[in-house]
């Protein structure tokens, strides 16, 4: 059985005898630093128009794969079939490269021309 070392007054005396010039600052306060982190680049998912998806495919697949309600994905499919293209989604690079991947494997299967891609937002 291996016994647990506790801090007690004579480790704190310890602390206090040793020089300060390793660590802290000139007033002997410790400073801690937080890294600043980037927020990860955020990726656009795509629909893209063609003459031949129907539109009850595009709300489907906004449905199950986006999460989309009817009325979303209603709006969202108008928009891929008056201006070419409608934004499904925006979502981190890989979860937005899955969506692609499964949106486009998904229109294959079912025989239809449907594409997606992704764009870098800004």
């Amino acid at each position: 059985m291996s016994k647990i070392k506790t801090m007690g007054a004579d480790n704190n005396n310890k602390n206090n005898n040793r020089n300060e010039d390793s660590s802290t600052p000139a007033g002997g306060v410790a400073v801690e630093t937080t890294p600043i982190l980037d927020t990860p680049k955020m990726y656009k998912v795509i629909l893209l128009n063609d003459d031949f998806t129907p539109m009850d495919f595009v709300v489907l697949v906004l449905r199950r794969f986006f999460g989309k309600t009817e009325e979303q994905a209603t709006a969202i499919m108008l928009d891929v079939h008056k201006k070419g293209a409608g934004i499904a989604g925006v979502f981190s690079l890989e979860i937005a490269e899955m969506k692609v991947m499964q949106v486009n494997q998904f229109a294959q299967l079912n025989q239809n021309p449907l594409k997606s891609t992704l764009e870098e937002e800004t």
